[in-house]
């Protein structure tokens, strides 16, 4: 067989598995189209099978000698694609033995549960079909919940079991209130089964809320995952070059360019009025969509990213009265999956009023701001889903999606997207700062430096916001160390693969594109960026600097395992 079909054979059984055990996630970037009556599994004996799956899935990828990014054995399209292999099976050692959310973080299973539901009526156009989905997960609650408490005993995080009780306070409520709408997408029997379904969830719910509340006083403190098992997610899975040093240096020269870019950004425009908010959400629907044709022009009349006819919109839409009571369990968008490419995507928005919170007040008063984001998250998924390479298609880390919608906002803001609108160019600076901010927190709480109370204390000034916000923040930055920083890392390479891939064509005395990159990047958008410059440029310094770090830690005998 040859390595190619070695490559292949692999991919293909591990996303098959992946599928189905890969865990409910509150983000919408990983989101997984599943089989249908799909709900999460997570007895002892689920956790054992998957533990022993994931090691002769690794014994597997291990076995297939692909030579290295210098002397490469296959095609480099190929040994990229090993590469992504590699970080997917690393993914869920790093899920399972190093952040060990199943047995540490009593939200986890809230996602498990009333969260696959969530992910079940995103979709625009609800039928009678999402209702007997949702009678199944929903029937599945008590179990899984059970599971839950079994696997946490002795080793719940008591902040992160506060998170979860908090979260849960008007759970029957909530319950209550969305299969009652629901209800309505199907026929008098069933919709009567649904409620009964429903009781029993929420049932189920209190049943763990309580015990959480019993046993929170004998929880474990949050511990920081270390400078070492911080280094190996970067090293084996997200594939980033720098150390944890040089991502908190590049997060606070981010931080001080923001501040100044935003204070100069409030001082220009200090006597021009703010836009006011929309009076309906129906006005804000019917201003996201004539802005977002207008993005989509000025992209193409620019040169700047191909808008092919093939390519859906991003729309907006009231948020629907069923999600409503249950829409904290997610970012409550629906950007399709492989299988709908022909389809829209939807960013759902609550009824405008004075006191939205920011991003919701930002992207009220100009859309674009929320398009240049989740809009680009849209795009960009939606391409990669039609990839050739379907490895490719898959989720690998957030570096990479999330660098781009980050990137996307500054490279509009600096082409020209908002001259018209002077205050969004003021939110676009204060968006950076946001993104250089995390940085900062998420290497100090993961390397132990600072606490949460003093991670709290530095957001309530910093940003600034609310003592509660800013607890949950932290608390959430902690709980998922590596993820807060993507936006600004990745952006910070994806910058510099721009610059250097000017000057490599002016070497060889070719004309740069900037279509021609973005098109490039935007359709391998789920590939970490040290692995496209590597297939881009030529240029495998970002990986052998990461095989260096991996080298070296080997040596002094840190494998970054618990």
């Amino acid at each position: 067989m040859s390595l190619e079909k070695e490559i292949e054979d692999l991919g293909r059984d591990y996303w098959q598995w992946r599928s189905v055990q890969q865990p409910r996630s509150h983000d919408d970037i990983p989101r997984l189209e599943r089989p249908r009556n799909w709900r999460p599994a997570w007895s002892q004996a689920d956790v054992l099978s998957y533990q022993e799956a994931i090691s002769t899935f690794n014994n597997r990828w291990q076995g297939i000698n692909v030579g290295s990014a210098v002397a490469p054995r296959v095609s480099k399209e190929d040994w990229v694609d090993y590469q992504l292999i590699g970080s997917a099976i690393s993914r869920v050692t790093w899920e399972l033995d190093f952040l060990k959310i199943w047995q540490e973080q009593p939200r986890f299973y809230i996602d498990q549960t009333i969260g696959v539901v969530f992910d079940l009526l995103l979709p625009l156009k609800i039928t009678a079909d999402h209702v007997e989905q949702t009678i199944f997960v929903l029937d599945g609650t008590q179990q899984i919940l059970e599971d839950g408490i079994i696997n946490l005993k002795g080793h719940a995080v008591g902040p992160y079991a506060t998170v979860a009780i908090d979260l849960l306070a008007d759970i029957e409520n909530q319950i209550s209130q969305l299969v009652s709408v629901l209800g309505s997408f199907t026929d008098p029997q069933r919709a009567a089964i649904l409620k009964n379904s429903g009781i029993k969830a929420s049932e189920a719910f209190v049943k763990y809320r309580n015990w959480l509340k019993a046993n929170l006083s004998s929880m474990k403190p949050i511990v920081a995952i270390g400078p070492e098992k911080y280094q190996w997610f970067f090293e084996n899975v997200a594939l980033v070059p720098f150390a944890n040093d040089e991502l908190r240096l590049i997060g606070q020269i981010e931080w001080d360019r923001a501040v100044t870019l935003e204070y100069l950004s409030l001082n220009k425009h200090r006597n021009i009025p703010v836009p006011p908010i929309p009076k309906t959400d129906t006005e804000q629907v019917d201003n996201e969509e004539k802005s977002e044709v207008q993005v989509r022009e000025f992209y193409e009349r620019e040169n700047i990213l191909s808008q092919p006819k093939s390519l859906k919109h991003y729309l907006n839409a009231p948020l629907p009265n069923y999600l409503a009571p249950i829409k904290w369990l997610g970012v409550t968008d629906d950007l399709t999956g492989p299988s709908r490419v022909d389809e829209d995507g939807y960013s759902y928005v609550p009824k405008p009023h004075e006191q939205l919170p920011y991003f919701y007040a930002a992207n009220a008063r100009d859309t674009r701001a929320g398009i240049v984001h989740e809009g680009a998250h849209y795009q960009q998924l939606a391409i990669s889903w039609r990839h050739k390479r379907t490895l490719r298609r898959s989720y690998y880390d957030s570096g990479v999606n999330e660098g781009i919608a980050f990137y996307n906002e500054e490279m509009l803001l600096a082409a020209g997207l908002f001259d018209d609108a002077v205050h969004s160019q003021s939110v676009m600076y204060n968006f950076m700062k946001l993104r250089a901010m995390r940085v900062i927190v998420d290497v100090s709480l993961a390397t132990g430096e600072i606490d949460i109370p003093t991670a709290t204390l530095y957001l309530e000034r910093k940003v600034p916001m609310d003592h509660g916000t800013a607890y949950e923040e932290a608390v959430s930055f902690s709980s998922n160390p590596g993820q807060a920083l993507t936006y600004q890392i990745g952006k910070t390479q994806i910058i510099k693969l721009f610059s250097d891939a000017i000057e490599a064509k002016r070497s060889n005395s070719s004309g740069f594109s900037m279509r021609e990159f973005h098109d490039y990047l935007w359709l391998n958008g789920n590939v970490p960026l040290s692995l496209l410059r590597y297939e881009y440029l030529d240029d495998a310094s970002e990986i052998m600097q990461i095989q260096q770090s991996k080298d070296t830690h080997k040596e002094r005998g840190e494998n970054g395992r618990r």
